[in-house]
């Protein structure tokens, strides 16, 4: 299972790669995210296991970068940057406005899970709605609460979504759950459902009514610790991929 590190780097890889597969000139743009990471051609195709002038050719145009190319190329600027001390993934991870502060961890499934697995998996409680529903979820972020609502911006708040905003927001060190509401309330994209781990006493009133409001799904998670709740989670992740 991949480290919070290897997914903001993956988050990193698909941009890049979006960007080369879309362009109206891939050559130009495999040359200037080569250029932008600071490598030869030389240094990418060693990498790459391929010629520089095979490089050349896919730069100038005068050859067209399928997806497995365009996988091996940005798999190796990336490569070369970790060697080198993550500097350039460490900007676009600033530029694109992933979320680092207060995120414990952030995973896609392979499968979408129901909202009945997910409940199983945090060992939860639907506080609303109070009947079945028909949402998928295709994966998590898992926050500390307090880190979050202090230190991120609405963008990155908006980032927690991940690669797509149908997932699952896990609040940790909660209360009562106004605050983790109130942030959801005035996100402009909403999270498939909301999970709040931490309350000693009842739910806030005003929490539920938040998410009734919004129609966004509300979770209580019982889970003993913030370990076994990642614990579990990722294990969903694992067995999602199989």
């Amino acid at each position: 299972m991949e480290s919070l590190e290897s997914f903001t780097t993956k988050i990193v890889a698909m941009r890049i790669a979006g960007d080369i597969v879309l362009s109206d000139s891939p050559g130009a743009s495999l040359r200037k995210w080569r250029e932008y990471f600071g490598l030869s051609q030389q240094e990418v195709a060693k990498t790459m296991d391929i010629s520089p002038s095979v490089l050349s050719d896919y730069e100038k145009g005068r050859r067209s970068p399928g997806t497995g190319f365009v996988k091996r190329f940005v798999r190796a600027l990336l490569a070369i940057d970790e060697q080198r001390g993550s500097k350039r993934i460490e900007n676009l991870i600033k530029a694109l406005g992933i979320p680092i502060s207060g995120v414990i961890d952030m995973q896609e499934f392979s499968r979408p899970l129901t909202m009945a697995e997910l409940v199983e998996a945090v060992d939860g409680i639907l506080l609303y709605p109070e009947y079945p529903t028909r949402v998928l979820i295709y994966g998590y972020t898992m926050v500390d609460s307090i880190r979050a609502i202090i230190e991120l911006s609405s963008m990155q708040f908006y980032s927690l979504l991940g690669s797509v905003p149908e997932r699952a927001i896990v609040f940790t060190r909660v209360t009562a759950g106004r605050s983790p509401m109130v942030a959801v309330r005035v996100s402009l994209v909403k999270p498939s459902v909301v999970v709040i781990h931490g309350p000693r006493r009842s739910i806030d009133y005003l929490s539920l009514q938040l998410a009734v409001v919004d129609r966004v799904p509300l979770i209580i998670s019982t889970v003993g610790s913030v370990e076994e709740l990642m614990g579990r989670l990722r294990a969903k992740a694992i067995m999602s991929s199989r």
